[in-house]
């Protein structure tokens, strides 16, 4: 190619590069989040608390009531609607039993909701859970045996699951 072409070739290809248009020096992007609301167990792992009623006399026929204390307490996101319900237990043939736990004697007890006493919790039956403190949720589960009075001596016990829902 002579001098000329090469001239002609590179005007031709200087007329086919496009001329720098202005820079966009500001825009917009879109920033979302969507926070998802529930519930977290806190501490305690799997153990949710104990309720435990204390000892007796094998002869007494007091009525012996105990909150649940100890375990986990839950966080939940303001608002959360949340529910639990409690199991029969490990001997709930015919109700919520405690057990010798070397044996076979039972003692009957029951659940309730609130600390007086005056609202039950059945076996699986799905309850609301109040709060005042999204950051501090302990499960208001509440017991109360009234002793037979004629039981053997030793540890009663059971084990109940807990199941919670929002």
């Amino acid at each position: 190619m002579t001098r000329s072409g090469w001239v002609r070739a590179l005007l031709v290809c200087g007329l086919v590069v496009p001329l720098p248009l202005s820079a966009v020096t500001s825009q917009s992007f879109q920033v979302s989040a969507t926070v998802t609301p529930g519930c977290l167990v806190v501490g305690g792992g799997s153990n949710y608390g104990a309720l435990t009623y204390g000892s007796y006399s094998a002869l007494s026929t007091s009525t012996v009531s105990a909150a649940l204390i100890g375990g986990v307490t839950l966080q939940c996101t303001p608002g959360v609607t949340l529910s639990m319900s409690v199991n029969g237990g490990l001997h709930s043939n015919t109700g919520r039993n405690l057990q010798l736990n070397t044996g076979t004697a039972r003692v009957a007890y029951q659940l309730f909701q609130d600390a007086a006493f005056s609202q039950s919790l059945g076996i699986s039956q799905s309850v609301n859970v109040t709060y005042s403190d999204a950051n501090n949720i302990s499960l208001p589960i509440y017991g109360r045996v009234q002793l037979p009075g004629n039981q053997p001596g030793g540890t009663y016990s059971d084990t109940l699951q807990v199941q919670l829902s929002w």
